[in-house]
This record gives structure tokens, sequence and C-alpha cells, in this order.
């Protein structure tokens, strides 16, 4: 697959494509089936399937309540997108400017000089340009003016009686909440949490349960404070390909007076682990307790045990 960064990036001879447009953050079930229709349209006609997104998050500059917790980072929903089937990816810059765009202008300058567009396909409540004023109505009449047909893909709802339609929106709020399995089930797999593993109090070490300490991205959707069955995994550096079950603590360590907000990962029965400076990620399963300040660090240790059986089980069950 071809990722492309920025406009300057796009071959000037790649002939005509289907594209689809969004910034799918968490590419969750929702944008699979986006962008899943438009790879299957390319192929249909012959011709690529590009995705385009957008980095950083446009509500990160326009939007009223600041950035948003993010579910992916870019080459985390880069990677994801293309296990979808597309042939590239476009990753257009957020800019203040960008934003200032009006909706046609970005079709002609995106769509039609630099994509080649003959079909594009997005979600049924799709909306581009200067303060969202584009909208699939207005792309099909731009499609018209610029030789190229415009689909609308109907949004797709959580299971069960009057579920909610899956948005970004929606998943961030059940993380919030801490209910990582909903949140799962609307993303077609476990939530993940990434950071390279830096060096924090190491009391797990004392306690007899050493964890990794994710120093984790800007902006990064970390679940609610509490203690989580799931595994901790490596896909770069000298563990390539390794995925241990673990039990992961988030929150301030109350106990100990703590006052950082913290994403530890114990693999579950591995004290010989030397993690530092390595890029991991989490995996969430399942949310096993809330987070708790203990009267004494024996007691913590006795429910530390308990939460390693527990996540044990979970993991187990779900291998």
């Amino acid at each position: 697959m071809r990722r492309w960064h920025g406009l300057d990036e796009v071959p000037a001879d790649g002939g005509r494509s289907v594209v689809t447009i969004g910034v799918f953050d968490g590419v969750h079930r929702g944008h699979a089936r986006i962008v899943r229709a438009a790879v299957e349209r390319a192929r249909e006609r012959g011709v690529r399937s590009v995705v385009v997104t957008f980095d950083p998050h446009p509500d990160g500059i326009v939007g009223p309540g600041g950035h948003p917790p993010l579910l992916t980072t870019t080459e985390r929903r880069v990677d994801l997108l293309e296990g979808l089937g597309a042939d590239a990816v476009l990753v257009i810059p957020f800019t203040p400017e960008q934003s200032q765009e009006p909706a046609d202008e970005f079709v002609r300058r995106v769509l039609v000089d630099a994509l080649h567009a003959e079909h594009v396909v997005v979600g049924a409540d799709f909306r581009f340009g200067h303060r969202a004023r584009g909208d699939l109505g207005l792309l099909t009449e731009l499609g018209d003016k610029y030789d190229f047909t415009a689909e609308g893909i109907p949004l797709v709802a959580d299971s069960g009686a009057g579920a909610d339609t899956i948005t970004s929106t929606l998943v961030r709020a059940e993380l919030d909440a801490g209910d990582v399995e909903a949140a799962a089930r609307a993303l077609g797999r476990p939530h993940r949490v990434e950071g390279v593993v830096v060096r924090g109090h190491q009391r797990g070490r004392a306690l007899g349960f050493p964890t990794a300490n994710l120093e984790t991205p800007a902006h990064s959707a970390i679940p609610k404070d509490g203690v989580y069955a799931g595994w901790l995994v490596a896909d770069t550096g000298r563990f390539p390909g390794f995925r241990w079950p673990a039990a992961i603590s988030i929150g301030t360590n109350p106990t100990f007076e703590g006052a950082e907000r913290t994403v530890e990962a114990y693999a579950l029965d591995r004290d010989d682990l030397d993690l530092y400076g390595e890029h991991m990620a989490v995996d969430f399963l399942a949310r096993i307790r809330d987070t708790l300040k203990f009267d004494s660090v024996e007691a913590l240790i006795e429910e530390m045990h308990r939460d390693v059986s527990r996540a044990r089980d979970l993991t187990a069950a779900d291998s």
C-alpha cells in the first residue's frame, strides 16, 4: 500500500481513483463499512482505492471543545486502513488555513486535480469544507461539474434494539465510562493505548508485580481509572510479534498518594522482561474493578493477587 503525507507526495500519473474521505479516528465498524465499500467499487472499476484522512484531528483546530481524545495514533490509523484493503492512504495536514478552505475548492484541489476521482464514497452524515458547509448533496452536485459520482453509505448501529449509531464520539464515551467491552464491539477489536515504556516509581517491582509504565502520546483516549484485563503487545523493537496476557492499571496510585495518572501493565507471571525504551501497546479486554485506596501495602498486594487471577481467567477464556 502507498502512503502519502500531503498532496506533494501524490504521483501525478497515478490514474483514476475511487476515493473515500474522513478523519476515521478509531477506524471503527462504521468506518470499516465505508472503506470496504470504496475498495469494492474500485475493484469493480479497475482503478485504485484511496483513503483521504487528516492529521491532526480537525476538531483540535476548529472544535469548540478543543482536541478530542484520540482512539488511534495516526500511524495506527493508517495501518488499520491498509488492513481494510485500501491501495493508498493520503494524510492531509490539517491547519487553520485548511479549515478556511471552501468545500468546492477542496473538491477541485484534492479529489479532482490530485486524485482524479471518478467515484467518491462517504458516510451518509459526511460534512466538509469551511464551517462544514459541504455535504453529500453538494458533493453530488460538484461531481456533475467535475465528472465523478458520489455515494453515501448508511451509518452502522451497535447491536441491540434502539442501539446508538457507532461514532468515534460514542466510543470515547464508552471508554470514559470504563466500558472497554462496549468500545471493542463498536471498534470491532479491543481498544489499544500505545506508548514508550519509561521508568516510574518502580513500586510494582517492589511489590512483586513489575509493570511496564507507558508514556502515552498527547490526547490519547485512555479508559476510566481502574484495573483491567488485557494484553501487553510488542510489534516493534526487540520483541516483534509478542503478546502477553496482562493486568492493566490506570490511575494515580492513591494508596501511595500519587498525583500523576499512569497506564501500567503487568505481563502475567513475567518478572524477566526489560522493556525500558521499547514502544509497546496495551489492548483492553475487560474491566476488573475501580481504582481503590488501601489502608496498607499488604492489603494492596492481596488485592493485586486477586486482580492477576481474574486477569488470567479472562484472557485465557478469550484466547
